[in-house]
């Protein structure tokens, strides 16, 4: 669908050193600040990260004129009109689909300018065939990203574009073996559904110098199990409360 030439070194080793080995808990901003700004907004991130994010997560899709937008869901709809899918409009036919607070669906590109080098961003993407745009906006912005995906095959391609780029694999379940998914994803993290999380899978990971990330977390008695277990990251939906929290233990 795209071509797209990379270098093989993008990403700084300190990316692709595993949490656990070098910072304390990872505080992972789920879509922003969306208790009183709109989800996936620029002003969500931003207000995220004053309120002490590490790390905001976000969703991607691509419109029909190759544009990587940050949205949830993989159609857009507004007050009086029907629902639209992403993947039909254009880029300036999304920008008729307004958020709350006067707030526009963003592009990835304006999102990763506006957050710059003030913390992480991981990105999932939620379509396939639209990895090498995502690839190429998180390239020409310099940021510091990592890509994360259910669609197990959607990581394996963004490998294949970008081998340095740390990846990220997302379960739900544990019907599967996770870190054999892990592994056979050829990625580093995995995002694994907080109640599915035990000691023995955090060991697993961690032999293999890859990361855990508990999702999504949102009371302390979760996140302090959560922090005897080992786990290297939390992405919650209350990030001033972990935040807060967070600093308790220091």
């Amino acid at each position: 669908m795209f071509a797209l030439i990379v270098p093989q070194k993008y990403y700084p080793e300190e990316l692709l050193t595993p949490s656990h080995l070098r910072n304390p808990l990872e505080k992972i901003s789920h879509r922003g600040a969306h208790q009183t700004l709109p989800e996936n907004s620029i002003p969500a991130f931003l207000r995220a990260i004053e309120l002490g994010a590490d790390a905001i997560e976000l969703d991607v899709h691509a419109t029909s004129d190759g544009v990587v937008i940050v949205h949830h869901d993989p159609v857009v709809s507004a007050p009086g009109e029907k629902k639209a899918r992403i993947a039909d409009l254009s880029a300036s036919e999304i920008s008729r689909f307004p958020l709350a607070h006067g707030t526009g669906i963003p592009t990835l590109k304006a999102v990763l300018d506006a957050v710059g080098d003030r913390a992480r961003v991981y990105v999932e993407i939620k379509a396939t065939e639209i990895e090498p745009l995502v690839m190429r906006c998180i390239r020409e912005s310099g940021a510091s990203c990592a890509v994360h995906a259910f669609d197990h095959r959607v990581v394996k391609i963004v490998k294949k574009i970008f081998p340095a780029i740390r990846t990220g694999v997302l379960e739900v379940a544990r019907h599967i073996d996770p870190v054999a998914s892990l592994v056979a994803a050829g990625a580093e993290d995995l995002w694994q559904e907080v109640s599915f999380i035990d000691e023995d899978l955090v060991a697993r990971a961690h032999s293999i110098n890859a990361r855990v990330i508990a999702w999504t977390a949102d009371d302390p008695d979760q996140w302090e199990t959560l922090r005897q277990l080992g786990v290297d990251g939390i992405c919650t939906n209350r990030i001033a409360e972990l935040a807060t929290w967070s600093l308790q233990l220091s």
